[in-house]
């Protein structure tokens, strides 16, 4: 199973993905790095000194211990995400331990691979894509068999499920909500990002939730899956109607379309939301406001960012983990603004964790007090 894992995040995931291998491994940093990415990489550093200035909080941990944790590239936004919750970590940490943050994680789709085949220790992921590893069988999701990923806790962000159509195709057909077009078999000319993307993967979320098979939605719709500059342009000009993805507040993409082009934002129905949460979605609200001529509250759902490491990690290294981040959760919002929504209250529970919950972050929760789903 490993070997057709590694295949497939080989192929399907990056052209050339590097070792996240444990001990050496080191980042090195783009020629330019974001403002963002350098604040991040200044937090690391200023817990590194703490923390080996200081002895560890009283833990079953006595040794140091080295981790490697997953990263996307340096000035992405889930870098400084990820350098942000390994400040907070090891502070958690016997004096002398170390993370090192790499640069290869593929993304949240991908992230529970690295995890299952253990090519790195800790890794950002999403609810979904790590629900889907785990329990999905491998003939109907290319990154299942993920049976050896377990999180410490989720929340992390604020992202949610956005679906637009044009004005130009509501004022022409009449159609305000995706149900009334499925139902209708309305030839719809969708755009979305390219296959392995969690908008790609949520687009077809939304459409099995409403009701019909990707395969036979597209007897009558199309579907074409392009990069953010074709999307944007291409509903600019109207040659697509509707497009779904899985956002953040302030996404340049949906902020420009926005502001350069009539765009109607769609409220999916109650029960397909309903069916996106059996799916391992959250329900979340896109406050009116959100995006230019956005002037409703849209009920969506979100697959939120959490924290997967594997199996094997021992119990006394995840509640340390677990702990270091909830009790730091001040410290990672002042890098990284959406790690303001972490909460340790609801961090513990499965429609946040999507994975099963490690054992030892487990522990954590219910010493504290805290809900947690076993």
């Amino acid at each position: 199973m490993k070997k057709a894992l590694a295949f497939v995040m080989a192929s399907a995931m990056a052209l050339s993905l590097a070792a996240c291998g444990s001990g050496t491994a080191q980042t090195t940093a783009a020629p330019a790095e974001t403002t963002a990415a350098a604040a991040a990489a200044e937090t690391t550093a200023a817990a590194a000194e703490t923390q080996a200035a200081a002895p560890a909080e009283a833990s079953a941990l006595t040794d140091p211990v080295n981790l490697t944790f997953a990263a996307q590239e340096v000035g992405t936004g889930a870098y400084s995400v990820a350098a942000a919750v390994q400040a907070a970590m090891l502070k958690g940490l016997p004096s002398g331990s170390t993370i090192d943050l790499t640069t290869n994680s593929p993304g949240g789709v991908g992230a529970p691979v690295l995890i299952q085949n253990e090519e790195c220790d800790v890794i950002v992921s999403n609810v979904g894509p790590s629900q889907w590893s785990v329990e999905k069988d491998p003939s109907e999701y290319e990154f299942a068999g993920c049976t050896d990923v377990r999180a410490l806790g989720g929340g992390l962000g604020h992202t949610f499920t956005n679906v637009m159509f044009t004005q130009k195709f509501v004022d022409e057909t009449g159609y305000k909500t995706l149900e009334e077009v499925i139902a209708a078999k309305y030839p719809l000319k969708l755009v979305t990002k390219k296959n392995g993307s969690l908008g790609e993967l949520t687009a077809e979320r939304v459409i099995e939730a409403c009701g019909i098979s990707v395969d036979e939605f597209l007897t009558f719709a199309t579907w074409e899956k392009t990069g953010t500059d074709a999307l944007k342009s291409g509903l600019q000009d109207d040659i697509y109607e509707a497009t779904i993805d899985h956002i953040d507040a302030g996404q340049a993409t949906t902020t420009e379309l926005a502001l350069t082009h009539d765009m109607y934002f769609v409220q999916l129905g109650d029960e397909t939301l309903a069916n996106m949460e059996a799916m391992g979605y959250a329900p979340i609200v896109m406050p009116a406001g959100t995006w230019n001529k956005q002037d409703a509250d849209i009920n969506t759902m979100g697959s939120q960012q959490n924290i997967l490491v594997n199996a094997a990690m021992s119990d006394d290294l995840a509640y340390a983990l677990t702990k270091a981040i909830c009790e730091n959760k001040d410290d990672m919002a002042a890098a990284v603004a959406s790690l303001g929504y972490f909460d340790p209250e609801t961090a513990g529970l499965a429609s946040y964790c999507g994975a099963p919950i490690h054992p030892g972050a487990a522990r954590y929760y219910e010493e504290m007090g805290l809900p947690c789903d076993k």
